[in-house]
């Protein structure tokens, strides 16, 4: 079938508040994409069961992505924005997956591997174990083109189209078959201790933290022993590659030209991170009024969900009809 435009698809789990590895890696990317594609992105609120156990921070960390995507430019009349356990047709499309699919395609998951390498597989919940079969059936459910993904993340596109596959094979073509986007442009963000940025490091700085903290967390991040006069790289450094992706052409040439060679009264990396805070402020300054503003608006922000849900789950149905129909099994009795 022919579209107008492909549809592509992306999920963010709610695990705690959004940060910048986020924004640039995901957030930012798929909002850009709601003017070239029909988009539809998700909170991946049950894949957050997989560690969370409190039901009021889950409830509160969905309402804060929702909020996140609103506030960054996310237009709800031109891309579908929706909580993903307001279509629970995934779940019936997982499980049909996991049987056509084999455990050793299981075993390969990052997750399932690093436990592994940890002594932990034996411990991991059964969740985390089919957590690339939810993954797969949240891309496989939409009839998706397309899905926006990192580099790091291309093995979860590539599960969904084995796992999608497997199905066809045995049944007819009745999946789309999704290909991964991967945005060559979009730099790895690294936290505070030179990883990459990631909440389960604790090297983060949240996207919309008070100006006190957003300072502290810039200021504690991890450079060299270099000295106020010693020449450096900017593109080795950390701190300026998060720089140049909210400062001018013209400041961050500036910037660069520091690096390499001080003034007489030096340049340290205490003034580069000085300067990177100054501009993460202003560039998240209109962004953190809209957020605030959603925030104090719960009601607006479920009614955007259920609206966004409105037009996912028909979707969901629809796929979830036709792979009943392969495997032998009646309609649903809501169809």
């Amino acid at each position: 079938m022919t579209r107008p435009r492909p549809r592509a698809l992306s999920g963010i789990k709610p695990t705690g508040s959004p940060h910048l590895g986020n924004y640039f890696g995901m957030i930012q990317p798929a909002i850009t994409l709601q003017d070239s594609h029909d988009a539809f992105y998700f909170v991946a609120d049950y894949h957050a069961l997989t560690t969370g156990r409190d039901a009021k921070v889950l409830r509160d960390a969905s309402r804060e992505i929702t909020a996140t995507f609103l506030a960054l430019g996310l237009d709800p009349a031109r891309a579908t924005f929706f909580r993903q356990s307001d279509v629970p047709e995934v779940l019936e499309l997982t499980w049909h997956l996991a049987c056509v699919t084999g455990t050793g395609l299981l075993m390969r998951a990052h997750a399932f591997k690093a436990a592994e390498e940890k002594g932990e597989a034996g411990t991991l919940p059964a969740g985390t174990f089919f957590y690339p079969a939810l993954m797969a059936a949240d891309i496989l459910a939409y009839d998706s083109d397309v899905v926006p993904v990192g580099r790091d993340q291309l093995q979860h596109v590539e599960m969904a189209q084995d796992m999608g596959g497997h199905f066809n094979a045995a049944y007819g073509n009745v999946l789309r078959r999704p290909e991964p986007m991967v945005r060559a442009e979009v730099p790895t963000i690294v936290g505070t201790d030179g990883r990459k940025m990631s909440k389960s490091y604790g090297n983060t700085i949240d996207l919309f933290a008070t100006e006190k903290n957003l300072r502290k967390a810039v200021m504690s991040y991890k450079t060299d022993s270099k000295g106020l006069t010693d020449p450096k790289d900017p593109d080795t450094c950390n701190v300026f590659s998060i720089y140049r992706l909210v400062a001018t052409s013209e400041q961050i040439e500036t910037m660069a030209d520091k690096y390499r060679n001080p003034p007489p009264e030096g340049f340290g990396y205490g003034h580069a991170k000085a300067a990177l805070a100054e501009k993460l402020l202003e560039h998240l300054a209109p962004a953190r009024e809209r957020y605030a503003s959603w925030m104090s608006r719960p009601d607006d922000l479920e009614d955007v969900l259920r609206q966004g849900a409105a037009k996912a789950r028909p979707l969901a149905r629809a796929v979830v009809e036709r792979v009943r129909a392969k495997v032998g099994l009646p309609k649903h009795p809501s169809t």
